[in-house]
């Protein structure tokens, strides 16, 4: 009678899907029994969960996959500790001498020390590429350095032609007929309770990879068309909503790419600019991989002296949305409604924190990478950085946001305000973007009591802006 084969280990993290994914459809063609797990890594493991909102995502996601699993004949074993320390262990009590994972750019080097762990253990690794559009390694400049300005960047990704073909989810596998126990995801405590700060996120969120899919049809279906021209306005509100799902590896900058190419009759510059999007989060993980500190230390250490300030009360404002400032007020409420927040409003709301408030750039990133469902170690850090100047590639720092111009040109009727600042919501379009310049008699039928019902603004602008240029100037 032949030996049973022993089983292999599919290794989750970043990467919660069964289409696209490298690792796991390699590991299902070997015939062998599959045990697929996730480890809740801590902070200090690089895993998930990345900040408070991303462990309700993580939740809802892990279900979705076990679920998905289930239905293919397998199962998802959850696990607490450190990951070598658990992959052995479970290699161990199963006689598993193989682990499939995809490669998490960001960690490499976590990964080569554990891969090595491993290897001493009699264990082999099979790491796979598929959480970017193409390996960082192969996209280069011509004296073989990293990229640190974008345009090459893309150009070079460009050159290297389409990204590989996704991969079809495989439609059945073996799970294992015995494994260690498992600890159960109800126990991690990844829900908000008391309160429930997170019960709005349900009406506008479907983590999984189901939840994915219809997004990604859906965007390519509605708003891929007008994707270039209109996505600089909140109200419409044309992005893909994708980040979230590609934060948690539900699907592929690959199966992104690809579905634009089914856009019917399309413009071809309207699906080049949403190309050149998950281009640019390759480029933020290219920096990320160079600099892994990016959340941490100045790209550029020219900033490190930089005056920065810090006013409780001030930062408390700028959290809550009650600046006074319509449209910064309207991005960071929306942050707490939904766990999201528009591209074009996060440069405002980060340039108001940077520039307005003279508040390190870190105390923002810290605050969305807690808040914002789609948290990324290599965009949140990066896109803080080019706010700031400090980055690579930046914006330089003298280009400073008025809100309220910012507000009238992409808001111009004021819509996207009333829909997360209510108590404007009866304000003409002519004041909605300025209520402190509305007369008496304006905020008086609009049910407005400045400095009560709605906050006067927590600084002047003008004034605002003449201390952060010259604080810029001193650190020059």
């Amino acid at each position: 009678m032949p030996a049973e084969i022993p089983p292999v280990i599919v290794w989750f993290r970043r990467d919660l899907r069964l289409a696209d994914n490298a690792a796991l459809s390699a590991a299902v063609e070997t015939g062998a029994p599959v045990i697929a797990l996730f480890i809740r890594e801590g902070s200090a493991g690089g895993g998930m969960p990345f900040g408070a909102a991303q462990a309700w995502w993580l939740h809802h996601s892990l279900l979705a996959l076990r679920q998905a699993l289930h239905d293919r004949g397998g199962d998802l074993l959850f696990f607490t500790g450190e990951a070598a320390t658990v992959l052995v262990q479970v290699a161990q009590q199963t006689g598993a001498n193989q682990i499939y994972l995809n490669r998490s750019y960001e960690r490499d080097d976590q990964d080569r020390d554990i891969a090595r762990r491993l290897k001493a253990e009699g264990i082999a690794v099979h790491a796979f590429h598929g959480q970017l559009l193409h390996d960082p390694s192969h996209i280069r400049t011509g004296g073989g350095k990293p990229f640190r300005v974008f345009t090459p960047f893309w150009k070079a990704l460009q050159a290297l032609g389409e990204p590989r073909e996704p991969l079809a989810a495989p439609d059945a596998m073996r799970g294992a007929s015995s494994t260690p126990p498992s600890e159960q995801l109800e126990d991690w405590g990844l829900l908000p309770t008391k309160p429930d700060w997170a019960a709005g996120f349900g009406e506008t969120w479907t983590p999984g990879e189901a939840g994915a899919r219809f997004r990604l049809e859906d965007f390519v279906e509605h708003g891929l068309r007008e994707y270039k021209s209109v996505r600089d306005f909140p109200a419409r509100d044309l992005t893909s909503h994708l980040s979230p799902h590609l934060a948690h590896g539900e699907v592929t900058p690959a199966q992104a790419w690809h579905a634009a190419s089914g856009l019917d009759n399309g413009d071809p510059a309207q699906i080049t600019h949403f190309r050149r999007e998950l281009a640019w989060r390759d480029f933020n993980y290219s920096l990320l991989i160079e600099f892994p500190r990016l959340a941490t230390d100045n790209w550029n250490t020219a900033f490190d002296g930089f005056a920065w300030s810090f006013d409780g009360a001030l930062y408390r404002a700028w959290r809550k949305g009650l600046t006074g400032y319509p449209i910064v007020d309207a991005g960071m409420r929306q942050l707490w409604r939904e766990g999201y927040m528009h591209n074009r409003v996060r440069m405002i709301t980060a340039s108001f924190l940077i520039k307005d408030l003279t508040i390190d750039w870190r105390k923002g990133e810290e605050w969305f990478r807690e808040t914002l469902l789609d948290a990324d170690p290599a965009n949140n850090a990066a896109s803080w950085q080019w706010v700031a100047g400090s980055g690579a590639d930046a914006s330089p720092f003298f280009r400073i946001f008025n809100p309220t111009l910012q507000g009238e040109k992409f808001d111009p009727d004021g819509d996207y305000v009333r829909r997360y600042v209510p108590e404007l919501s009866h304000l003409d379009k002519k004041y909605i973007h300025r209520p402190f310049e509305a007369p008496d008699h304006i905020l008086q039928k609009a049910g407005i009591r400045l400095g009560e019902s709605y906050p006067r603004p927590i600084v002047d602008h003008g004034s605002a802006r003449e201390r952060a240029l010259a604080a810029y100037k001193a650190t020059r």
